[in-house]
C-alpha cells in the first residue's frame, strides 16, 4: 500500500510536483481505498478499467482482487512511477494517453467491465457521459468524485441540481452506494468535497442505440436556458407541429421547463421525435 509518507518520498525523490489542472489529488487513505475497493464486489475473473491510477495505492487493490487491470495514466511521469511499481505484473496494462480522448478512439465493448477509479476531477463528468453513452457500457462504475457531481447525478425532478448530466448517465446506469471521502484523506487536500458513488448499468435498455443521440439533443436543448420552457427551446431543433404532436404524446404541458421534466418523460418524448425531420 502506497502510505501518504510513501507518497511525500516518491514524489520528492523524483522532484515531481502535482498539478491541479489535472485534478492531481491522490487518494492514500486504506480505509477509504479499501471501502471503494469493497464497494465494487470484484472477483478473480473481473475485468477492470481505472482511470488516473496517479501513484497505484487503489491498482494495488485492484490487482490483489480482479483478474485484469486496464489503467490509463496522462501523466508520463506518473507512468514511469508506476511502470517500476508494478515491474513483471502480468495482469497490468498500463496505458500512458489522456483518457477521454482515448475512449473516444478506441471504441472498444467495455460489456462485463468494471471502472473502479478515483477520477481526475476536472474531466471527470465527461469521462462518465462517455463511458455511459458508449454503444457498450461497462457493467459497473465505483468511481470518487467532487461531491456536487454527486450530488447531481442522484438529483430527481424539481431539484435544483438535476440537469444534463443526471440524465445522460443515468439513461443507462442507476445509482446506489455511495459515501463521503474527507479532504483530509487525499494529498495534497482538494478545494471540494469528495464521494465515492457506485452506478450499476440497468438491465433493461430504455432506448436502444440508434436513439441516444436524439435523446441527448432533446436533454441538451432543454436544459440550454434552464428558465425558459422547454417547447421554445426544441423549436431550434423541431418544427412546432411535430412538438406539439410530441408533448401531446407524452403528456407534458408546453410551458414546462426541463428541470421538471422526468427521464421516463425525456425517453417518450425522444421516441416521439426520433423519427422526424428537424426544423429547416
Amino acid at each position: 500500500m502506497t502510505t501518504l509518507s510513501e507518497m511525500r518520498q516518491v514524489l520528492g525523490s523524483r522532484g515531481i510536483q502535482l498539478t491541479k489542472s489535472l485534478g492531481q489529488c491522490f487518494l492514500h487513505d486504506a480505509n477509504q481505498l479499501d471501502r471503494i475497493a469493497a464497494a465494487a464486489a470484484l472477483l478473480p475473473a473481473d475485468r477492470v478499467l481505472e482511470i488516473g491510477p496517479g501513484l497505484g495505492p487503489l491498482t494495488e487493490l485492484l490487482l490483489a482482487r480482479a483478474g485484469r487491470v486496464l489503467a490509463v495514466e496522462l501523466d508520463a511521469r506518473l507512468v514511469e512511477v508506476l511502470r517500476e511499481k508494478f515491474a513483471g505484473t502480468s495482469s497490468l496494462e498500463l496505458i500512458h494517453a489522456d483518457a477521454l480522448g482515448w475512449l473516444r478512439s478506441e471504441a472498444r465493448d467495455w460489456t462485463g467491465w468494471k471502472v473502479v477509479s478515483n477520477l481526475p476531477y476536472a474531466v471527470a463528468s465527461p469521462l462518465l457521459v462517455e463511458l455511459a453513452l458508449g454503444p457498450q457500457p461497462p457493467d459497473l462504475m465505483v468511481v470518487t468524485l467532487q461531491r456536487e457531481v454527486v450530488d447531481r447525478l442522484l438529483a430527481g425532478p424539481g431539484c435544483r441540481d438535476y440537469g444534463v448530466i443526471t440524465l445522460l448517465v443515468r439513461l443507462r446506469f442507476e445509482p446506489g452506494l455511495w459515501f463521503k471521502l474527507p479532504r483530509t484523506c487525499f494529498f495534497p487536500e482538494p478545494d471540494v468535497d469528495s464521494a465515492c458513488l457506485t452506478l450499476r448499468r440497468r438491465g433493461e435498455t430504455l432506448l436502444p442505440t440508434a436513439e441516444v443521440k436524439t435523446f441527448v439533443r432533446v436533454v441538451k436543448r432543454g436544459f440550454s436556458q434552464r428558465r425558459k420552457m422547454m417547447f421554445k427551446l426544441l423549436k431550434a431543433e423541431w418544427t412546432v407541429p411535430v412538438l406539439e404532436a410530441g408533448f401531446g404524446s407524452v403528456g407534458l404541458d408546453r410551458g414546462i421547463r426541463a428541470e421538471a421534466v422526468s427521464l421516463d418523460q425525456f425517453v417518450a418524448l425522444t421516441r416521439a421525435l426520433h423519427a422526424t425531420r428537424p426544423a429547416p
